[in-house]
């Protein structure tokens, strides 16, 4: 080894026998309580909601930032660390039209999502929420 690269410190680290200690357990997050709440949410927050005339489509801006906002709070309260939190909430008319979602996630053991669907005569409404592992 070089004078210069012992004087300045570009020595390799001791390698000692000892295990190393097992890396602390993965935080989950707990999807069937946001399930529940998300499902309790659409029912209660539209059960009676009728989709607006085109002077009144402010109601489903409100209604989608509404449940976006309570569904991320609830999310935080569940896990309030360790997790980034994914809101998406859309809200249609329903004409009777059929539909059909399908989803892909390929991500690590403690990233969830959380997909609820809520439909009566008049609106069709999907919040799908994720909960994804940040540390």
């Amino acid at each position: 080894m070089s004078s210069l690269a012992s004087s300045a410190g570009f020595r390799s680290p001791s390698r000692s026998n000892a295990a190393s200690p097992a890396p602390p357990p993965r935080r989950t997050f707990d999807a069937d309580l946001l399930k529940v709440y998300t499902k309790t949410l659409l029912s209660t927050t539209l059960h009676s909601a009728v989709w607006p005339d085109a002077k009144e489509r402010d109601k489903v801006k409100a209604w989608i930032k509404e449940i976006g906002d309570r569904v991320k709070t609830r999310m935080l309260e569940i896990q309030p660390t360790g997790f980034k939190y994914v809101v998406l909430t859309q809200i249609n008319e329903n004409l009777g039209q059929g539909g059909r979602a399908d989803m892909a996630c390929h991500w690590e053991d403690s990233d969830t999502v959380v997909q609820e669907l809520f439909s009566n005569d008049s609106l069709i409404c999907i919040c799908i929420a994720f909960a994804i592992r940040s540390v």
